[in-house]
């Protein structure tokens, strides 16, 4: 039997472990009932299992019967403060909340995994981490386990680490793909108050508006991309927030935005920053007001190891079929905490299409109120990082 095989033997197990998380999604580090969850499928293994101080993470370790390298494998276990319009008969309980982003197909996977390895300890020449991690969504939860010790729970540092991360579109169901180099990028927030003085809507030169120098500032940050940096380094700057005033005729005190940054250097980074920065500030002092602005570097990008990636591509065919691997051509704008694992240890990241219908091209992507998963492919993942880990250790 292989351990596709006996993935697919424990499916049913480990598809009701996702549809009971799914149905009690919590936010953040605090995961007091998915912690509970988790704890209650690893406790047959006979795992040494640490659980976190600062945030309700699971470290188990696998120890093989002989000497060996140590494996990383993560799986995420945080949802989103997003209200479930699915339609699913599994559908979150908790309102406002709702895995969105399908972490708790993560989970499941993971714990598929532990059993899977868990089985064949004998075969073993090293050691396996198993890396259940809250507050990906913004909460840096794998900045908190690193600092807990979780790249050391082995009792030396891991050799390798390995991630998944589903999509309920982009893919057709039960593909993978990934690519070497910058996969997914850092991340940083721009965080900006424009402050004047408030006045009659109606008698302008009496006031200071804010209004139209934040409105100018965020164009001039759009242009800064095309005339500052270099067009060839890909940037994002996208403003979120924008927040100004309480009635139509009233020149408010203030204005505030926000706005997400995307780059995949760190020479990128500095120049967004220093750029970016100065020219809040000088819009702001040109129309005779202050701006406040902070910049807050979050995530670094997510690089995948050169040769990593390709034992997961090479791993991906021979388990699933060539035809289950698609090489991705271009990284992807969004960010990732584990990209903190793989500045530290060699690895890759994967990712595996979940989509619970035939189009995938036009299906509610990630954060979706609608993103619907197929959990068809939990044991296809749980095989995969069982996989990647067997094969680094025989």
């Amino acid at each position: 039997m292989t351990l596709r095989d006996d993935a697919a033997g424990i499916s049913g197990e480990l598809v009701a472990l996702r549809r009971a998380l799914h149905r009690e999604p919590e936010i953040g580090l605090d995961l007091p009932r998915t912690q509970e969850k988790v704890l209650a499928a690893l406790e047959p293994l006979g795992l040494e299992i640490t659980k976190g101080e600062a945030l309700s993470s699971v470290t188990a370790v696998l120890r093989g019967a002989r000497q060996g390298p140590v494996v990383l494998l993560r799986g995420d276990m945080d949802a989103l403060p997003v209200t479930e319009l699915t339609g699913e008969e599994f559908s979150s309980e908790v309102e406002g909340v709702m895995h969105a982003c399908g972490h708790d197909l993560h989970t499941a996977g993971l714990v598929g995994a532990a059993r899977l390895l868990t089985a064949r300890r004998e075969e073993l020449a090293g050691d396996v981490v198993f890396m259940f991690q809250p507050g990906e969504e913004g909460f840096d939860g794998a900045g908190h386990m690193i600092e807990e010790g979780v790249i050391e729970a082995a009792g030396r540092p891991a050799d390798y680490a390995y991630g998944i991360h589903v999509t309920s579109g982009m893919l057709p169901c039960g593909v993978f793909t990934s690519r070497p180099g910058p996969l997914m990028a850092a991340s940083a927030g721009l965080f900006v108050r424009v402050v004047g003085a408030g006045g009659h809507g109606s008698r302008p030169h009496d006031a200071l508006d804010p209004v139209p120098a934040a409105c100018e500032m965020v164009t001039a940050l759009q242009t800064m991309l095309s005339r500052r940096i270099d067009v060839f380094e890909p940037v994002v700057i996208t403003v979120g927030t924008f927040h100004a005033g309480t009635r139509r005729n009233i020149i408010p005190d203030d204005a505030v935005f926000e706005a997400t940054v995307r780059t995949f250097s760190v020479e990128a980074g500095k120049q967004v920053r220093e750029h970016a920065v100065r020219i809040c500030e000088g819009i702001a002092e040109s129309h005779g007001l202050r701006a406040e602005v902070r910049y807050e570097d979050e995530y670094p990008a997510t690089i995948n190891d050169g040769d990593e990636h390709l034992y997961v591509a090479d791993t991906v065919r021979d388990v699933f079929g060539p035809e289950r691997f698609q090489d991705l051509k271009d990284p992807l704008m969004g960010s990732e905490d584990f990209s903190r694992i793989l500045e530290r240890v060699p690895g890759a990241y994967v990712f595996l299409g979940a989509c619970a219908g035939p189009d995938f091209a036009s299906a509610p992507s990630n954060h979706s109120p609608r993103a619907a998963f197929d959990d068809a492919v939990v044991a296809d993942g749980a095989a995969l990082l069982a996989e990647l880990a067997m094969r680094r250790l025989v």
